[in-house]
């Protein structure tokens, strides 16, 4: 019997640089292998993925000439060469779908009612198929472009921000779904994810439950169904609770469910949440830092034991699906006041996942504070937001450079509507702020800074913004309308 055909010492090299690239954590930040891919460097991206297609002309250059040969699919290819090409082929699958699976994940959170079209699905498992791929095998792959579209999705554009903070909250993120290494986790892991819970530490504001969606909306979900569908929609797989706002005698019951009768006013069957999420789904706990220690006892015992038992029941049932839980405490203030369990933390903390602060990104790049404002905007006022940004960024250069931020994220969405509303923003003192720097009139007044008429202006405006009217204010100051407009309009 002839020996296979094999691939030569260049071809080898090549694919082998092309799946060690295209295969790494695209939010990294080795440009070395996808410059010499490119035969230049490598321009700088949010995601590397975004440069992909431009390796396809070299890649199909080199795929054209091994079908010259008669090389074109794995069953002609022997077990060494086979195992590489599989990646190779799956890759060029993926760039020649990926464009399909975004509309699919566009129209899904666009919310429409009508089905979408996957009249391309077919097509796209034929050309599986005709790599050597089986029909069962190839439905699988699919199903991993699905999540990875998803992972770009919200880990790339839902998550505003190029800064280094946020390039690190990229990996992070994506080595929590897919781990350090894709290619293991495809072989590996795919599908077997839920007992890797994560826990994201990070100030009030920053972004956490974004952060949380991004893991939970990019798992792994099959491909079923008789027309090629896939087994959940996108708002299906992340199911998301802040345990601070549930009362201690409601947060078992919401959490773990009740059975009639359980107490009183539990006159039917009640799923919680841990009921509600499948094997495809992630559950987030956010405010995990505020559970009481009874509440953590049983939560403890999902994690180890993957079992809850309702309210007023006492047949266990199975929790199929992953956790992701948040806190604004640090892991000083969670582990050293007694009322967080260690054993509790240690199982929920298989990876933990710090989210940055507003001032940490805005202080690694500047710029970027315009790149969330346009953001913000877009989503408030859609098409306006153009129109508002110039004024937008006028209002909020008065602040001064170093400005705290000590609201986060959320401090800017407010900052914004009260720009809108009233021209311009003026921090709130927080009660017990022991930072001058997190109100710029409270710092120039720490500071000597400040002449009468800053400190009147200042104060005009800081009771304009509670008060709502200029009489309002003149009636406080003992001034005239027109002198008390005069300060606060500046």
């Amino acid at each position: 019997m002839p020996a296979r055909p094999r691939l030569s010492a260049d071809e080898r090299a090549y694919f082998s640089l092309l799946t060690e690239t295209v295969y790494a954590n695209p939010f990294g930040q080795d440009q070395e292998r996808l410059s010499r891919l490119l035969g230049r460097d490598a321009p700088r991206a949010v995601s590397q993925a975004d440069l992909y297609d431009k390796l396809m002309p070299a890649l199909e250059a080199r795929l054209d000439a091994l079908r010259e040969r008669g090389l074109e699919r794995l069953d002609q290819l022997n077990g060494e060469d086979q195992a590489l090409m599989r990646q190779v082929y799956l890759f060029h699958g993926y760039q020649h779908s990926y464009r399909l699976l975004d509309g699919l994940i566009e129209h899904q959170r666009r919310g429409r009612a009508a089905a979408a079209d996957l009249s391309w699905m077919p097509g796209l498992l034929d050309r599986l198929g005709s790599y050597g791929f089986d029909p069962r095998e190839s439905r699988r792959w699919v199903a991993l472009y699905y999540q990875l579209r998803r992972a770009y999705y919200f880990i790339e554009r839902a998550l505003v921000g190029r800064s280094e903070p946020m390039r690190a909250l990229r990996r992070a993120l994506w080595n929590s779904v897919f781990t350090t290494d894709l290619r293991s986790y495809t072989q590996l892991l795919w599908g077997r994810m839920q007992d890797f819970s994560t826990l994201l530490l990070g100030e009030t504001g920053t972004g956490k439950g974004s952060a949380a969606a991004a893991i939970g909306r990019s798992g792994p979900i099959p491909l079923e169904g008789p027309g090629h569908g896939f087994a959940r929609g996108i708002e299906d797989t992340f199911i998301a609770t802040n345990l601070s706002e549930l009362s201690e005698g409601l947060i078992e019951s919401e959490l773990f469910g009740h059975r009639k009768g359980a107490f009183t006013g539990a006159v039917d069957n009640h799923d919680g949440l841990f009921a509600r999420c499948d094997s495809h789904g992630t559950l987030f706990l956010d405010e995990i830092g505020d559970v009481s220690l009874p509440v953590q006892t049983k939560l403890l015992r999902v994690l180890q034991e993957r079992t809850f038992t309702p309210v007023g029941s006492h047949q266990p049932q199975r929790f199929e699906g992953r956790i992701v839980a948040a806190t604004n405490r640090s892991l000083g203030a969670l582990l050293g006041g007694g009322d967080f369990r260690r054993d509790f933390f240690y199982r929920l903390s298989g990876n933990i996942i710090c989210v940055p602060t507003l001032r940490e990104r805005l202080a690694d790049t500047p710029d970027e504070l315009e790149e969330l404002v346009g953001a913000l905007l877009g989503r408030m006022v859609g098409e306006a937001a153009d129109a508002l940004r110039t004024r937008i960024m006028e209002a909020l250069s008065e602040l001064p450079a170093d400005y705290a931020w000590p609201g986060n994220v959320r401090e800017l969405e407010q900052a914004l509507r009260r720009i809108i509303l009233n021209g311009r923003y003026v921090p709130d003192a927080l009660p017990g702020s022991q930072d001058p720097k997190a109100d710029p009139w409270l710092s120039g007044a720490d500071a000597g800074s400040l002449d009468a008429a800053g400190l009147l202006a200042g104060y005009c405006r800081r009771l304009y913004e509670k008060l709502g009217t200029y009489e309002a204010v003149a009636r406080v100051t003992g001034l005239d309308r027109r002198t008390a407009k005069r300060h606060i309009e500046g």
